[in-house]
């Protein structure tokens, strides 16, 4: 039952921190400090107009945040959120978790009283938090990835136009959806403010980090330097694009019960220890007080490690 209630007092933690980062983030892709912060990321703009709760807690936020900003561990992180799409430096992003983990801790605390509890929750939370950086950066760039035939067809079709590169570039910032409107709508601002367009790209290319937008960039940059039919080139490359997305499509099918496989292997183990220590709660405490039974979970948990890893690598096929 304390375990219950110390799960229950973590979860309400964490989806108010969520909230707080949500309406964070829905305020800042509206206001127009915000939009400039996502581009100068270094500039200390803040928004002085809207003295709200949620500003001064944004606003202690970066206090804190302002000696973490050289941290290799915050540059790693905001590149992370830049892919993802979301505006917030690494320095604030590790605040933030920093702040939420104390927050679960003392919640969760006060409910059981057991310092042990508290801290495997507190620690639980920047796992769960990089995991699910991690899947919108992944959700984003495959969204990127089903937008960009699209795109190089937008692009061709405005090269044979009459239009030159740069100006197809603003096109596609203009018409398209996001994410890949915010992209190349940033690469239109880079070389504005003076920043060779080939370097612009190379840099939308590491943020991005997508080996379908990696070919588009190398096959621009040679153009550039030999000439040739740009637009026939990128209609050759959008169809290379749709056959490996239908490509990937396959195996995805094809490997969608090894998948299940994995999300079984990870989450069984979870619930079989969830339902021992509620129905066979003296049993349970043996494994994890006497030494053998902190030897057996140790060589379990090792193991399922190794079998994920095994069905992943099974799963994985490269197009």
């Amino acid at each position: 039952m304390i375990l219950l209630l110390s799960a229950l007092s973590a979860l309400i933690t964490f989806f108010i921190v969520v909230l707080f980062f949500l309406q964070l983030n829905r305020t800042g892709s509206t206001d127009v400090f915000y939009r400039l912060r996502r581009h100068y990321r270094s500039e200390d703009i803040l928004d002085d107009s809207n003295d709200n709760f949620l500003n001064r807690i944004y606003r202690f936020i970066k206090k804190l945040a302002k000696p973490l900003a050289n941290w290799n561990l915050a540059q790693i992180a905001e590149k992370r959120l830049h892919q993802a799409g979301i505006p917030l430096l690494g320095s604030e992003f590790i605040v933030m978790v920093l702040l939420a983990s104390a927050a679960i801790f003392i919640a969760v605390y006060m409910v059981t009283l057991e310092q042990r509890i508290a801290l495997i929750f507190a620690l639980l939370l920047p796992l769960i938090t990089w995991t699910f950086l991690l899947v919108l950066i992944r959700k984003r760039r495959a969204a990127f990835t089903e937008q960009l035939s699209d795109c190089l067809t937008t692009v061709a079709n405005a090269l044979r136009a009459g239009y030159s590169f740069q100006q197809a570039v603003d096109v596609v910032a203009k018409e398209m959806e996001p994410p890949i409107s915010v992209e190349f709508n940033r690469v239109s601002n880079d070389v504005s403010m003076g920043i060779n367009l080939d370097d612009a790209l190379e840099q939308m290319a590491k943020r991005v980090e997508s080996s379908d937008f990696d070919l588009v960039v190398t096959a621009v940059l040679i153009q550039r330097e030999i000439g040739g039919n740009l637009a026939q080139v990128l209609d050759s490359i959008s169809d290379t694009i749709i056959e490996r997305i239908r490509m990937k499509r396959e195996i995805q099918a094809l490997t969608a019960q090894g998948r299940l496989s994995a999300v079984v292997l990870l989450l069984l183990p979870f619930f079989v220890g969830a339902f021992m220590y509620i129905f066979n709660h003296d049993q349970f405490i043996l494994l994890l007080e006497e030494p053998s039974g902190q030897i057996a979970l140790a060589v379990s948990l090792v193991l399922e490690v190794i079998g994920i890893f095994i069905i992943k690598k099974i799963i994985d096929i490269d197009v």
